[in-house]
């Protein structure tokens, strides 16, 4: 671990690790972003988060010292706008299959000349106070992350990852296995062979690499960190929960009931 943030790190291709937040409860944002997580993502696509419970986790989230970011649930402008506004540090968009689309979400971020967003004096900037220097914030620190989900995103990977602006990206492994035909089997040949040529684009690109790890499992984390992602999302809040409360009543039955 160093003192880099998250967008130098993704500059260096340095490993980071964050997770996902799909419960719209400002507490586990709190108990997630204190776990020692360096981002934490919420997830506006397949959640019931809305916007202004997306407000509330970024603002506790950012205050816990922790990078936000948010995963949109549609190349949106608009959305994405407007979860900047609110304060996030970037956003993850899904199923960017062209170069259009990687350029459409950098867009969206950045002000012009760069870019295409409007000017809105929300939480980020100060509501009102602090315009130029969230400009200057956004132009240098901002984070776009591409989801690579799609046998047409690895078909055109060369192109979206040429787009100035895009920081990484991270493989949506079960989206991506479904359109190869085998949703759901992430250890099948199919699935290796595509991921290696992520690899090896990002790598001649230079470009920050990710993958969602679902699994709660170190193990499973350290064999994709191996494997050479950098910008790991390990598991997510209910999965989580779920696991330790699976995991600790079948240890406590045992002594129970032995």
């Amino acid at each position: 671990m160093t003192d880099l943030s998250v967008k130098e790190k993704l500059q260096q291709r340095e490993v980071t690790i964050g997770s996902w937040i799909t419960l719209g409860h400002s507490s586990i944002a709190e108990i997630m972003a204190k776990a020692g997580f360096e981002w934490l993502t919420v997830d506006l696509e397949h959640t019931s988060i809305t916007l202004s419970e997306a407000h509330r986790l970024i603002q506790v989230i950012e205050l816990s010292g922790v990078a936000p970011l948010v995963r949109v649930g549609e190349n949106s402008p608009h959305l994405i706008s407007r979860v900047m506004d609110i304060g996030a540090h970037g956003v993850i968009i899904p199923m960017v299959n062209s170069r259009e689309a990687a350029e459409s979400a950098v867009a969206a971020v950045k002000y012009p000349p760069v870019g295409t967003r409007g000017v809105g004096l929300g939480r980020a900037q100060g509501h009102g106070a602090s315009f130029k220097e969230y400009k200057e914030w956004v132009e240098k620190e901002s984070i776009v992350i591409v989801q690579i989900e799609h046998v047409q995103a690895v078909e055109h990977l060369d192109e979206i990852l040429s787009v100035d602006g895009v920081d990484g990206l991270l493989v949506g492994p079960y989206d991506l296995s479904s359109s190869l035909g085998i949703p759901g089997l992430l250890d099948d040949p199919k699935m290796g062979q595509v991921l290696k040529r992520i690899q090896e684009v990002a790598a001649a690109k230079r470009i920050a690499a990710g993958y969602h790890v679902i699994s709660p499992d170190p193990k499973a984390l350290l064999a994709k960190v191996k494997e050479g992602f950098s910008f790991i999302a390990f598991s997510f809040d209910a999965f989580f929960l779920g696991e330790t409360c699976r995991s600790s009543l079948k240890a406590a039955k045992e002594i129970v009931f032995k």
